[in-house]
């Protein structure tokens, strides 16, 4: 589903959105998200005190494929429901992966470290926790977003750029 074709409002770079924001970017009623929780067994929030729901961007995907499976392609909520189950494995490893990273960085980092690095996996490694600060620092601040951290992005020399590149694309075939 292309957001310039639904007529859905981008995702922001947050790791946490609340019911009232995910209702914003999905175009769908609180109440309604609070329905498909009980429907849609893949759709878990986590609930924090006074069970305020805080969704994660995997799971704003999620209500959006949801949503266009049951409002735009006119499925029944089972009839979704089976949708979702035929394309869950291959769907789930593209939704989970975007949180997954920061674990597999870590164990990879673990990895890496009883190995004396060579110098291109030590610069990359370090540029990528670099980009790992700079995006929490981005995205704690309200006015901040991907136009802060690109900023910094653009500051990184030729030799940083392609080392981080090399490194985020053996981290993708990992992934994958």
């Amino acid at each position: 589903m292309d957001q310039a074709d639904s007529g859905l409002p981008p995702i922001p770079a947050k790791r946490y959105f609340t019911i009232g924001e995910v209702s914003e970017l999905c175009l769908v009623k609180p109440y309604v998200l609070r329905y498909w929780e009980q429907e849609f067994v893949q759709l878990k929030p986590m609930k924090r005190r006074g069970n305020r729901r805080y969704y994660q961007h995997h799971e704003v995907l999620l209500i959006r494929r949801i949503r266009e499976l049951l409002y735009d392609q006119g499925f029944t909520i089972s009839g979704a429901r089976n949708q979702l189950a035929e394309h869950g494995a291959r769907a789930a490893m593209t939704l989970h992966a975007d949180t997954e990273l920061d674990d597999d960085v870590d164990a990879l980092d673990d990895d890496v470290a009883m190995v004396p690095p060579s110098r291109p996996v030590h610069e990359a490694r370090v540029q990528v926790r670099a980009l790992q600060a700079m995006t929490v620092q981005a995205a704690s601040s309200a006015e901040a977003g991907w136009g802060a951290l690109r900023v910094d992005l653009d500051r990184l020399s030729p030799q940083s750029l392609t080392a981080l590149r090399e490194a985020l694309l053996e981290i993708r075939d990992f992934l994958s």
